[in-house]
């Protein structure tokens, strides 16, 4: 089940995106009265087809993972003497060059009307607020303690963890020192720096927060079960609500995170659970089952939930919202942030100041899909808006068979008067092809070293 929610995820979100960056190229082409002969969904040969009253062929083909739009061009084919003051390739440069760039221009329009969606519904996020600090870390050189909440990075503010883990890609790329506000458990704001020096660019560690020495504060929860998933390690042991898992292999188990740091350690072992229910204890030996996590190590999975006192639930979140005037300044900030921060992790990957693991592939994008679609409406729109900033990024860069590439072709032809040949402008096609192959087969590489890495 699991999977057809990512599966049918996948297809919704670049169903609604691809219908957004087309609609772009196609509405400005027909705006500077060019002919759009056919507007395409998907690649491949069309299970779905219809001939609308403007002459242009609507169609849906069978491999949902980009489209098109075709348009009438006399470098493609023949074209009527009649039809031709309507051919792309008769218009001025600076008419192909709005229709080119129409298309990831509607996809940042998306992302900023997503956003603006999200900040008016209003959005329930996690508090930044740090747990434990390691020592000998820059974290904890920099003076951070357990209860602090990172308000600002840069004077950047940052509501959400998401919002930190943003700003500090964004802006740890150097070596000097990071300011960071924050407001101490006591209630007093005081500002932390962090030394970037000791670790390098944080791009290159994809646990980020690790790397520099905190994480996310967690309530004190006893090891009490509350739920236990089905099919899981726990479920085939006979673990069931309402126990207490009291050690594990003998040693003491006195919270819930105590549980869970000794299963993330012993992915797929086997462990003796010493349970206590209704006053009465008893062993229990469960196989341990396995996930990858964010950081490409598998770690232990035993398939239970804790029982959190809903007012520490209630305590780790807050509500981000804005009304509907101030969401639009929101919105253009997130957008803009969102595609610098974009650009700038493309260059570091280029240049090998950030890991070219952080690229994912269909599968990768799928799973996320899955689970946003499952969280709600607000985290789905989340997920649409950053991947939609993302095409129209990569959209961008200059490479043949790309909408930048078009730009650059015709900066070339602005420049020298002419078109580049067809000879060249086929090496360019060629090139622009191998790359985009060699960038996908090394995300699809990435996702299933994610899936089926060693252990």
């Amino acid at each position: 089940m699991g999977i057809l929610i990512d599966v049918l995820a996948f297809v919704v979100a670049i169903g609604v995106l691809v219908i957004v960056h087309e609609f772009g190229h196609f509405w400005v082409a027909r705006r500077m009265g060019i002919k759009v002969l056919r507007f395409s969904v998907g690649f491949g040969r069309p299970i779905w087809s219809r001939i609308g009253r403007d002459g242009t062929e609507y169609a849906v083909a069978g491999i949902p993972l980009g489209g098109y739009v075709k348009m009438l061009d006399e470098r493609e084919a023949e074209v009527a003497e009649e039809q031709r003051a309507h051919a792309f390739n008769r218009k001025p440069i600076w008419a192909r060059n709005l229709v080119v760039v129409a298309g990831p221009l509607f996809n940042f329009l998306f992302a900023i009307l997503a956003y603006w969606a999200i900040f008016v519904i209003g959005s329930t996020e996690l508090r930044p607020v740090i747990g434990k600090v390691v020592e000998g870390t820059p974290a904890a050189s920099a003076g951070f303690q357990r209860g602090d909440e990172v308000r600002a990075i840069a004077d950047e503010a940052t509501p959400s963890w998401t919002d930190v883990l943003m700003e500090l890609l964004d802006k740890g790329a150097g070596s000097g020192q990071l300011a960071v506000q924050v407001e101490t458990e006591q209630g007093v704001e005081a500002t932390r720096y962090l030394d970037l020096g000791e670790i390098g660019p944080l791009g290159k560690n994809p646990d980020v927060l690790g790397a520099l020495g905190f994480r996310p504060w967690l309530p004190r929860v006893e090891p009490k079960v509350s739920q236990v998933l089905p099919d899981s390690a726990a479920a085939a042991a006979g673990i069931e609500p309402g126990m207490t898992i009291v050690r594990a292999d003998g040693q003491p188990i006195d919270i819930w995170q105590d549980l869970v740091r000794y299963v993330q350690a012993r992915p797929g072992e086997q462990t003796t659970f010493t349970i206590e229910q209704h006053g009465q204890q008893r062993q229990v030996v469960v196989t341990l089952g396995s996930r990858r996590a964010e950081n490409g190590t598998r770690v232990g999975v035993l398939g239970v939930m804790p029982v959190v006192p809903q007012q520490d639930i209630e305590s780790l979140h807050h509500t981000v919202q804005y009304g509907p005037i101030e969401a639009i300044g929101r919105a253009l900030n997130q957008t803009w942030d969102a595609s610098a921060l974009t650009v700038k992790m493309l260059w570091r990957m280029v240049s090998g100041e950030a890991s070219m693991k952080n690229l994912s592939g269909p599968i990768n994008i799928a799973q996320y899909a899955g689970v946003s679609a499952s969280l709600g409406v607000t985290p789905f729109l989340k997920f649409l808006a950053i991947v939609s900033i993302s095409l129209g990024v990569i959209n961008l860069l200059p490479v043949p068979v790309l909408d930048g590439g078009h730009l650059l072709y015709n900066s070339i032809e602005w420049v020298k008067g002419r078109p580049l040949s067809d000879r060249a402008q086929g090496i360019g096609q060629q090139i622009g092809i191998v790359l985009l192959v060699f960038l996908m087969v090394f995300a699809f590489y990435n996702d299933l070293a994610r899936l089926f890495g060693p252990q």
